[in-house]
């Protein structure tokens, strides 16, 4: 149980500047609404959102989890030095190769209207991928408390220059429109604001990262980095996977649906929108993602890693229920509030809890791919996240012509089912673990059921009250079940809580 518990704190100090960052980036989304009448506003920044993780891989093309992996059997300082060094000369170079090519990328994404916004992400790309290994390194030290430090820090400083530039000058400059400010308001920049504030929230996040850069000597074994680049490249072909999984459908959407191209930048802002309001689920897989990598790497080779890791699993699942539940049962406030300026924002809520449910099977992927991780078997989880690829265009492309955003959400759902049940297949046969299966997928069921049958009440009789009261009961309801079924694991919590609060 101490390991759990281990686990528990550390998922708390990694998810609080996850949590943070997401909440704050949540809060910078909702005021989209209320800045942008019209969601084809947002469709270009959403594009740049959409390429930024596949170029953040590419980046950092597998460092983190090598490190790692590689400092559980190698001196950890002279493995730092290696990987740094690695990191930041070709860092260099690939934002040399993106800045020159920003041209072409703006023809092929849409974005020739701003091409500037490829030059700020360039920016971006650079001083995240430079933060990557030192914060690895604080969290292979256990040392979540700067980890956290450092990233909230830099998320502020973002926050602080979007609501700035975009919540506060404008009133501002109208009332002195002949001051400092106003020329800096009459650029006309924008919701460009949001990749400028992203940009100096990165940089601010590397510079307080120097100390960690500091400790980097100037050797570089070319060897121990051969040894590296083979266990990581296939972790390539995972990440850039797992973004086509996630990012696709944002980058093809106006190429695939038959209509003029400010609807189909209406439809795009509208879908970006909501995607993100399955927000509380990809919390919780980061947060304890942040947590688990390490966490894992260190317990297996411990007696009994297989049952702690199933302890993690059920632990990990019921939170996501719970999760699941706070997003289906309040639908309707969460629709309140975004259209409280525009109707326009509200349309496709009903794909929230479509998108929300991939997104549990996702994180329970997650969990599941230690087994490749552990074994050595990095092809092996190369192959699934490809497949889900295929299974992700092949789906992109038949179903949002004909079904628009609902499409796009079945596609994500369809994928990561896939890759769930096919990683856990393949974990049980080189990495057995004894997962509650039957319990997991009973829960699962059991919350989709919940979520339907609200659903359903409110198709008879939708006040907002009777929305959120019956919302609230039927949470309550599903907790007072857990907490009945689960009740031996539920004390041993409540001795976590006491533990980390001392």
């Amino acid at each position: 149980m101490s390991e759990i518990k281990k686990l528990a704190g550390q998922t708390i100090w990694y998810g609080v500047p996850t949590i943070v960052s997401r909440f704050l980036g949540y809060l910078m989304n909702m005021a989209l609404p209320f800045l942008f009448a019209q969601p084809a506003k947002t469709a270009d920044i959403t594009q740049v959102y959409a390429i930024i993780p596949f170029l953040n891989v590419l980046f950092t093309y597998g460092l983190e989890t090598a490190y790692f992996r590689f400092s559980q059997e190698k001196e950890r300082q002279h493995l730092y030095n290696t990987l740094s060094v690695s990191l930041f000369v070709s860092s260099i170079l690939f934002t040399v190769i993106l800045y020159i090519s920003r041209f072409y990328i703006a023809e092929a994404f849409n974005l020739t209207a701003h091409p500037e916004y490829l030059s700020w992400m360039c920016g971006i790309i650079f001083f995240d991928a430079l933060a990557t290994l030192a914060f690895a390194r604080l969290r292979q030290e256990n040392r979540p408390r700067r980890y956290a430090f450092v990233r909230v820090a830099g998320i502020v400083v973002n926050l602080t220059i979007v609501f700035f530039f975009l919540g506060f000058l404008p009133g501002y400059t109208s009332r002195h429109p002949e001051g400092f400010l106003a020329m800096i308001q009459r650029l006309d920049i924008g919701i460009g604001y949001y990749l400028i504030g992203n940009l100096l929230g990165s940089i601010a996040t590397f510079l307080l990262l120097i100390p960690e850069w500091k400790e980097v000597k100037l050797e570089f074994d070319s060897v121990l980095w051969k040894e590296i680049m083979h266990y990581s490249y296939p972790l390539i072909i995972v990440g850039l996977g797992g973004m086509v999984n996630e990012m696709l459908s944002r980058l093809v959407y106006q190429h695939l649906v038959d209509l003029p191209a400010e609807q189909a930048k209406h439809e795009l802002g509208i879908f970006a929108n909501v995607y993100r309001l399955s927000v509380l689920i990809t919390i919780m897989i980061q947060a304890f993602r942040m947590a688990a990598e390490p966490f894992f790497f260190n317990q297996s080779k411990n007696e009994g890693a297989q049952k702690s890791y199933a302890r993690v699993m059920k632990f990990f699942v019921i939170a996501c229920c719970f999760m699941f539940l706070l997003i289906g049962l309040y639908l309707d406030v969460l629709k309140w509030i975004i259209t409280l300026k525009s109707e326009a924002w509200g349309e496709g809520m009903y794909i929230v809890p479509i998108l929300a449910m991939g997104n549990i099977f996702l994180g329970i992927y997650y969990n599941l791919s230690i087994w490749f991780k552990l074994t050595g078997k990095n092809l092996s989880g190369a192959y699934i996240t490809l497949a889900g690829a295929v299974i992700t265009i092949i789906l992109n492309v038949l179903l949002i012509p004909r079904l628009h955003y609902l499409g796009a959400a079945l596609a994500t759902f369809s994928c990561y089912l896939f890759m769930m049940v096919i990683s856990y297949i393949l974990g049980q046969r080189y990495y057995p673990v004894p997962y509650a299966k039957k319990k997991l997928l009973s829960y699962l069921v059991l919350v989709s059921v919940i979520v339907l049958l609200h659903r359903l009440l409110l198709y008879f009789y939708s006040p907002l009250w009777f929305s959120i009261a019956t919302g609230t009961i039927m949470l309550l309801a599903f907790g007072a079940f857990v907490a009945k079924v689960e009740k031996r694991e539920w004390t041993n919590l409540r001795r976590v809580g006491k533990s980390i609060s001392q």
